[in-house]
């Protein structure tokens, strides 16, 4: 039977400061990476209940990706995006994660370069 919900948790714009790059002056510094995060999860036990108890915390998901994305110090975006994806999956429940990762001081004449991701759990 076709499920009629499609309850999403999402976070836009989540800037965070971490290593990320192939180059050797990229692994000396810090540079902002803007993620956007998409979890597919049931929201109904939160919506009836009205509490934060039953809900996704996306304060938790923020947090949780900063440390991460600090932690790994991937060199492609790649691999950062599906590191993250695979945590999200394992730590959260969601059926479904859709990740959007830029870099926006990457190439100067572009507003920002990046990678999009969805995994299913």
């Amino acid at each position: 039977m076709f499920d009629t919900k499609a309850d999403v948790v999402f976070v836009k714009g989540l800037k965070v400061e971490a290593v990320i790059g192939v180059y050797d002056w990229e692994r000396a510094i810090t540079q902002p990476i803007l993620i956007d995060i998409v979890l597919e999860t049931d929201i109904s036990k939160a919506a009836t209940s009205d509490n934060v108890k039953d809900a996704l915390s996306y304060k938790d998901v923020c947090d949780d990706v900063d440390n991460w994305c600090k932690t790994i110090k991937a060199k492609l975006l790649e691999h950062l995006a599906e590191q993250i994806a695979d945590k999200l999956l394992s730590k959260y429940p969601c059926q479904k994660v859709t990740l959007s990762l830029a870099k926006p001081t990457a190439i100067k004449p572009a507003d920002s370069v990046g990678v999009q991701i969805t995994r299913y759990a």
